[in-house]
């Protein structure tokens, strides 16, 4: 199989999982970047309730997907756009 068991500690807790090798570093790299939220909130809020913590993690790893997805929208279209603008042009020739 191409799959390893590891653990995550999130907010001073370990999660056990099964991962494909391959996502085994992004995974890590996820736990990461979590620990780091919650340590800057922490910091920046004074905050010591976990919960509340990972709520604002969660609340802010939303607002940032949704945020690329808009921009990744808006790209799309500007591409759309362009491609017709190539195909009017082609036509015309």
């Amino acid at each position: 199989m191409d799959e390893l068991s590891i653990r995550i500690k999130i907010a001073d807790r370990e999660y056990p999982m099964k991962v494909k090798r391959s996502e085994e570093e992004r995974m890590r790299v996820a736990g990461k970047l979590i620990n780091e939220k919650i340590k800057n909130y922490r910091e920046k809020f004074g905050i010591d309730d976990k919960q509340d913590l990972l709520a604002m993690v969660a609340f802010d790893c939303l607002i940032e997907k949704m945020t690329d997805q808009e921009n990744h929208s808006s790209i799309d279209q500007t591409v759309i756009e362009k491609i017709q603008q190539l195909n009017q042009l082609v036509s015309q020739v």
